[in-house]
């Protein structure tokens, strides 16, 4: 079991995730973050520190969050590593909690 950005992500990307991630398994794209499934360790230190609650355990998606465990393994293989905090996008505090957000999500 790995665990899984979900759509809350999407034009938020806080990084708090990244900077206690002892695998370095996030990677970065333009307005979202993905772990990488085979690099996770299920360690569930990134959880509690995502301020958008948009981390989940593969096993606990919520409903209509699926999609994202494949979306994570996907876009994981092309999207760069990121290791360090960043501050997240303009705007990111309006778009958080938003719904409906996977048809702005930039590959």
């Amino acid at each position: 079991m790995a665990f899984v950005v979900t759509e809350n992500c999407i034009k938020c990307k806080f990084t708090d995730c990244v900077d206690v991630c002892p695998v370095d398994c996030f990677h970065e794209g333009p307005n979202f973050l993905v772990i990488d499934p085979d690099e996770c360790i299920d360690c569930t230190l990134c959880e509690p520190e995502c301020p958008a609650n948009a981390i989940f355990a593969e096993d606990e998606l919520p409903e209509g969050q699926e999609k994202f465990a494949e979306l994570n393994a996907e876009l994981s293989k092309n999207w760069p590593s990121i290791t360090e905090v960043k501050s997240p996008l303009d705007g990111a505090d309006e778009w958080n909690g938003k719904e409906n957000k996977i048809d702005l999500l930039e590959q």
